[in-house]
């Protein structure tokens, strides 16, 4: 695909890495040359230096045969005006725009071709605070991700001493829980991955990532590691997009604290939140933290927009008592060397957006796709199509299924009249066309082998 991508920060350098590398044509806008060079020197593509949204500019980038403009400047308007002209000059097939602000997103009919003509809407910080919610419903995840609307979810945890299952063959997952059906999806151990049979045995300290109905996930949980009580009181430090909207989640079903720096934010806060305590200060303020109680917290979450803070706030709540800290970090070169120590979870903003990105950039009828380990494995829910003659999938039992190295099925949620079924993949499970599949890729490197598997052959159409 011919991509032009506006914007070279965080999101736009990330989304260029991932997608030069699956051999599409790129090309990046921005107004800093500086940080234009420094992607043109680490991967093949196309640069121009320019204001994203001015039709010369995106002529110089190629838009008159772009198959997709992705607009992840830091400013909506750049990136609204730059999809409208983009369909106005020149009918560019899919566009796609970075907005972050509420205002906007609040007006449901305001996107659309007859008004700004946006295909795909992206917002980081609501995907950021929806995948913490996720983590706080699921005390002790180090990941969760949702499927077919929430009703599958794939879990990552760290298995601990004492765990059921710990010390035994998967094979005996059954006999442990008769009544809920599950898959491990994949085992990391010591960084590495390892591919799941029957006789693997899972270790105390491994990172095992497991799929099932959303319903089961606290069962199979109890298999791996202590079950941890439901968190009640949380503090957040930061008030920005990500801090005020996940508050506004929180509030009705948990304690709410935000510690804001900004007095006319804080302002702003206390009228926008119902019962969330605000409270002027700086996270990283030891008195304030005592004052309020931090050896009694729940879960301590660093949300601002600057990394070092984030991560300096975690490790003084971690020392004063809070019982699990996770930290919002923008530099990829920080999540490794901070997970795991004091800081329980660090939250990559870019990782989480990416995946949506991707979803609407492969090839096939991609519904999901989440980027994980650091952009390194994947997991994609796609619909099979076709019949037994044109697909390579539907009508075949999932051990008869040719999955690239690497790769493993984990459910299938299949639509019925009356509603829809989660079936976790075993051997025999036989795949119809229709089915939302859930592939789990340990190597990102195969991506492209699994979108050819489940293309249809022109036969079908």
């Amino acid at each position: 695909m011919k991509i032009i991508i506006l914007g070279a920060g965080q999101v736009g350098g990330t989304l260029a890495v991932n997608l030069a590398s699956e051999s599409n044509d790129i090309t990046v806008v921005d107004t800093n040359s500086a940080l234009l060079e420094d992607l043109r020197d680490r991967i093949d593509i196309g640069v121009v230096t320019g204001s994203a949204s001015h039709p010369n500019v995106l002529i110089s980038a190629g838009i008159e045969d772009a198959d997709m403009l992705v607009a992840v400047t830091s400013n909506d308007e750049i990136n609204m005006v730059a999809c409208q002209v983009a369909h106005s000059l020149f009918r560019t097939p899919t566009k796609i725009a970075r907005v972050r602000s509420q205002a906007y997103l609040s007006q449901g009919n305001l996107f659309s071709n007859d008004v700004i003509p946006i295909d795909v809407l992206i917002s980081p910080e609501r995907l950021v605070s929806d995948y913490i919610y996720r983590l706080i419903e699921h005390p002790g995840a180090l990941q969760v991700l949702d499927f077919a609307e929430g009703r599958v979810q794939l879990v990552a945890v760290r298995a601990y001493y004492g765990g059921p299952l710990v010390g035994q063959e998967l094979r005996y997952l059954r006999q442990h829980m008769p009544s809920v059906d599950t898959r491990v999806a994949a085992i990391y151990r010591r960084g590495k991955a390892m591919m799941p049979e029957g006789s693997s045995v899972i270790e105390a300290d491994d990172e095992v990532f497991f799929i099932a109905a959303k319903a089961d996930i606290r069962a199979v949980m109890s298999e791996l590691r202590r079950l941890e009580s439901s968190y009640k009181r949380i503090i957040i430090a930061g008030g920005g997009n990500i801090g005020s909207r996940l508050a506004a989640q929180l509030e009705k079903r948990y304690s709410v604290k935000i510690i804001e720096f900004n007095e006319a934010r804080c302002n702003s806060l206390s009228e926008e939140l119902e019962d969330t305590i605000v409270l002027l200060g700086s996270a990283s303020d030891q008195d304030l933290l005592l004052e309020e109680n931090i050896e009694d917290t729940d879960v301590f979450l660093a949300l601002t927009n600057d990394d070092e803070a984030n991560i300096m706030s975690s490790m003084l709540a971690k020392r004063l008592g809070a019982r699990k800290v996770m930290t919002l970090i923008n530099n990829a070169a920080y999540v490794d060397l901070v997970q795991g120590g004091e800081i329980d979870i660090a939250i990559s903003p870019q990782t989480t957006t990416i995946g949506s990105l991707l979803t609407h950039v492969r090839r096939g009828d991609m519904v999901n796709v989440h980027s994980l380990r650091r952009g390194a494995a994947e997991a994609i829910e796609v619909i099979a199509h076709g019949d037994s003659k044109t697909s390579r999938v539907v009508g075949r039992a999932i051990e008869d299924i040719d999955l690239p190295e690497g790769a493993s099925i984990g459910a299938i949620v299949r639509e019925h009249d009356t509603g829809s079924e989660v079936i976790i993949a075993h051997d025999d499970v036989v795949v119809k066309t229709g089915d939302h599949v859930i592939v789990f890729l340990v190597n990102k490197k195969y991506t492209k082998d699994v979108e050819r598997l489940f293309q249809v052959g022109f036969s079908f159409f």
